[in-house]
């Protein structure tokens, strides 16, 4: 995705999942926006936009960041949001192991804390490595947490996949995170 796009698929994400209200969107309970008044509304805030450019932003990001309903009409982000959306998702089995990318300035207080959501309704995971080194990489130096998903299950922790294959959690308790050097904190 070129540059220009890419300031495009930012500004999208800021409005789709943390300030709508930015541009004077309205999102409804599960965090559809209706096209035709997001693509007014931007433009009208002074940044161009067309059905056709959204239409590139949202086949050309590499995250998948957005996703169209049936009819093309809605707009929604498929995960990542700081405002209470429901995504409608549902709770699955996830793989043995999942993948958090993070950078080493944080890693004290997730060996204290765990993985929590911060101003996001969720906790991000990866079912690749590589897919997790590429998140840690736009914090700094990246590291890979190993997380233990298929015993948290065991233990009662839900988690959902959202549409573009971010598998999504409350909260992952230090005891089931592999740390860098093979340290895992768990009490099985």
């Amino acid at each position: 995705m070129d540059k220009h796009l890419a300031k495009l698929s930012k500004f999208l994400s800021l409005i789709l999942r943390h300030k709508p209200q930015v541009i004077g969107l309205q999102l409804d309970v599960n965090g559809w926006a209706d096209v035709g008044q997001l693509i007014d509304l931007v433009n009208q805030h002074g940044i161009a936009i067309s059905q056709e450019l959204l239409d590139v932003i949202v086949q050309k990001n590499t995250q998948e960041r957005f996703t169209y309903n049936a009819d093309r009409t809605k707009i929604r982000a498929n995960q990542g949001h700081a405002l209470a959306i429901d995504l409608e998702l549902v709770a699955e089995v996830p793989p043995t192991l999942l993948f958090h990318g993070t950078a080493t300035r944080f890693l004290s207080s997730i060996r204290t804390r765990g993985l929590l959501p911060g101003s996001r309704q969720h906790v991000h995971l990866a079912a690749e490595e590589l897919d997790a080194i590429r998140v840690g990489q736009r914090h700094g130096h990246p590291i890979v947490l190993i997380i233990q998903a298929e015993a948290m299950c065991r233990a009662g922790y839900q988690f959902y996949c959202s549409q573009n294959g971010v598998w999504l959690t409350e909260m992952v308790p230090p005891r089931y995170i592999e740390f860098p050097g093979g340290s895992v904190r768990q009490s099985r």
